[in-house]
């Protein structure tokens, strides 16, 4: 009898240990300065107290692209287990950058995916952006160009009138081209979706210039790859807002977002997606943190990341 109440307290034991070592946290991927330095790490158990990895110091060095930038990462957890991220790799190039890792430290080596290339007059690919599709066993990747003229000026210059485009892909090797997801006839920039029941709810930046919004919105669509609806009214106050990235606890939604002209980060939540309450005084962030995406790993991924000096 003692052998087998020794052998339920080792196994309550282990039990334990296995229980904390796969418990939840928080990773927030993201630069500073220009993003020239590559990629920053902080983590949260709460979603409102942050604290850098690695002394704030990068894990990846950025090596895509000509101008060599590592702006605007977003990481998510795939389908196979890696790890996935995009970033910007300049202001005016027609291409993003892509990397894989099993840890968030070893990574694969850096492509620059030509996403607009065939689009000779392209200026930019802004803060992209990846969803997995369960349906479709798919990876869609997103972003944001202007291509002069070819949407009507509206309310501002023809070579400010972003839009969301996307492409596909399985194998992050051969991916579709790239068409438009997101138009709503005005500049819009930073969209990140998630999934709502079955519903899929982008969050997005109104560019609008004239008069400036520069807030924060949402559209929904019952399909991935388009039928988004007009935007909702903006979800962020009295401030310039951009880059959203999105946590879901439970049945609260939180919004982080870079308060660019403030140099300081904001948050807003919600439980219904409708009404917002505004918790920026709350959240306690990286000093010079800028746009970047929030994944959840667990305290087993967290505790290797703590060790990386």
């Amino acid at each position: 009898m003692k052998k087998i109440g020794l052998l339920i307290l080792l196994f309550a034991q282990l039990t334990l240990v296995t229980a904390q070592s796969n418990r939840s946290v928080y990773l927030f991927s993201y630069f500073k300065g220009n993003g020239e330095d590559g990629l920053h790490l902080a983590w949260s158990s709460d979603g409102l107290k942050w604290a850098s990895l690695k002394n704030d110091s990068s894990f990846l060095k950025p090596t895509a692209g000509k101008d060599k930038l590592m702006r605007d990462p977003c990481v998510i957890r795939g389908a196979d287990g890696l790890f996935h991220m995009v970033w910007t790799v300049s202001w005016s190039e027609r291409t993003i950058g892509y990397a894989s890792s099993k840890d968030l430290i070893h990574w694969s080596e850096q492509q620059n995916v030509p996403v607009m290339e065939h689009e000779p007059t392209a200026i930019n690919c802004w803060a992209p952006e990846i969803f997995y599709d369960e349906a479709s066993k798919q990876y869609m990747i997103y972003w944001a160009t202007t291509i002069p003229g070819r949407f009507p000026k509206g309310d501002t210059a023809s070579d400010k009138n972003h839009r969301i485009y996307y492409v596909t892909t399985k194998d992050f090797k051969t991916y579709s081209q790239a068409a438009v997801l997101y138009d709503q006839g005005f500049n819009v920039i930073d969209a990140t979706i998630q999934m709502n029941g079955n519903q899929y709810v982008m969050f997005l930046k109104d560019e609008t210039r004239y008069p400036p919004q520069k807030n924060l919105r949402t559209a929904t669509s019952t399909t991935l790859t388009g039928g988004y609806s007009a935007p909702s009214k903006p979800i962020t106050g009295n401030y310039w807002a951009e880059g959203p990235t999105v946590l879901k606890k439970g049945n609260q939604w939180i919004v982080y977002f870079d308060k660019y002209r403030d140099h300081k980060y904001g948050a807003v939540t919600s439980t219904d997606l409708v009404h917002w309450t505004e918790i920026s005084d709350l959240l306690e962030m990286p000093k010079g943190i800028r746009h970047g995406t929030v994944v959840t790993i667990t305290k087993q991924e967290l505790d290797k990341l703590l060790k990386e000096k």
